[in-house]
């Protein structure tokens, strides 16, 4: 099939690339002339294991190419899919100033029927809007279709090729074959395609990530409670992963959840709820949780210190909200650090992959090392923040070696306690005894 896929960030590339890779014809539009300059040279945008091979792999294939010119990829386009960003404004509420710019455009530039297909994470009632934007501006025979993401950054490529479900919402008998279609090679590998309507589609998306934000906050309300008892949350995590009707996934407390979903669509829902006159008083506890939880390292930190941190150096290692991914917003990092310079610290951190984007995102409040170890000389202790596998075994004895005092705060309990202790550290992890 022929798609057109306009917006080339995570959700974009990633549905383009992945499309093109199950042998479909797309090309990915974005108005940033220098975003698809860098495209057509090999630059890709965004930090996603996988790309960088399937990218030139399937532009090589003639499977994939870039353009700024939105009609010459809409108009022989069979299927057309919005996968723009909808960042969250002041009050919560999803922007949707870009959806609404593309469907005009679109509206523009149709020649004949196509599937409108909504990826980026809308508000209840949004494809509505696109429809009537649409038909406002062209008199051609459309469908529209919402088709959300469920994609994780840092594994966002195998997450589309290999999906649990793939929703598709739509009100249309005509949208049923085009997108079983555009799915067939995933469906015939086993995932499962779930018809539904727009609203309940589009309800699908928040509700899913607004549940396991639920799940990540509850389980850090369960470790400070388990620290305040003397229970350990990591036993208590495989206690409660064992049974089936609550599973092993996302039971792992921490320092909070970031990145570019679950803030923003917890926020997006409860404004949407707001609209509605309805209360969702799960999810304001869930957001609250999750903004005492960003400070809860930087806080044992001081428990131990002292509330005057002058003269302290403190190690970060991670930076990216998770591992994987050189995406900063909203990363509990930016709160730690903040927190420890307001308490005279000085905050050196190190991270894989966001030596990029980390020092726009955390300013004057951390110093960025050249590699793990350079961040801990002379530090007084070592803040494990993101749980990046080249920090599951370091070499303790360097650590201890580089370190003026040996102090180890765990923010992910990616350690275990006792093998940290014998190695002559002091160990604090979140919610262990």
């Amino acid at each position: 099939m022929k798609v057109a896929v306009i917006g080339t960030g995570y959700v974009g590339l990633v549905a383009g690339t992945g499309l093109a890779e199950i042998g479909h014809e797309v090309t990915c539009v974005d108005n940033n002339e220098a975003k698809i300059a860098g495209l057509l040279e090999g630059v890709l945008p965004i930090y996603e294991p996988g790309l960088e091979e399937l990218v030139p792999k399937n532009v090589a294939a003639e499977r994939l190419s870039f353009t700024t010119d939105l009609a010459t990829a809409v108009q022989p386009a069979e299927i057309v899919i919005i996968a723009v960003g909808t960042p969250p404004g002041e009050d919560g509420s999803a922007d949707l100033q870009y959806v609404e710019a593309v469907a005009s455009s679109v509206g523009d530039a149709l020649n004949g029927f196509k599937v409108i297909v909504v990826k980026s994470t809308v508000p209840i009632g949004t494809c509505d809007r696109v429809r009537a934007l649409i038909a406002s501006r062209s008199k051609e025979h459309f469908v529209v279709v919402s088709n959300p993401e469920f994609l994780r950054e840092g594994v966002a490529v195998p997450d589309f090729l290999n999906p649990d479900r793939i929703v598709v919402g739509s009100t249309s008998p005509e949208a049923v074959a085009p997108m079983e279609a555009l799915y067939k090679p995933l469906t015939d590998g086993g995932a499962q395609l779930i018809h539904m309507d727009l609203r309940s589609s589009e309800m699908t998306k928040y509700a899913s990530n607004c549940m396991l934000a639920t799940r990540i906050s509850f389980m850090n309300e369960i470790a400070r409670l388990s620290e305040r008892v003397g229970a350990d949350v990591e036993q208590v995590r495989r206690g409660m992963g064992a049974d089936e009707r609550i599973g092993p996934k996302f039971l792992r407390a921490g320092v909070g959840y970031g990145g570019s979903c679950f803030p923003k669509d917890v926020k997006a829902l409860m404004r949407s709820a707001r609209e509605y006159t309805c209360d969702m008083a799960v999810l304001e506890a869930v957001e609250a949780v999750n903004a005492i939880q960003k400070r809860r390292l930087a806080e044992m930190v001081i428990e131990d210190l002292g509330d005057d941190l002058s003269g302290k150096t403190l190690a970060l290692w991670g930076l990216a909200f998770k591992p994987d991914t050189d995406d900063m917003r909203e990363a509990p990092s930016i709160t730690i650090a903040r927190v420890l310079q307001e308490a005279g610290a000085h905050v050196v951190g190190w991270d894989p992959a966001a030596a990029e984007t980390a020092p726009e995102a955390l300013g004057d409040s951390l110093t960025l090392a050249a590699d793990k170890y350079a961040a801990l000389e002379g530090a007084d202790a070592l803040l494990l923040v993101t749980e990046w596998a080249d920090f599951r075994d370091p070499d303790w004895d360097r650590v201890r070696s580089l370190m003026k005092d040996a102090r180890v705060y765990d923010g992910r309990n990616l350690w275990t306690p006792a093998n940290v202790k014998e190695q002559g550290f002091r160990y604090r992890g979140i919610g262990r005894s």
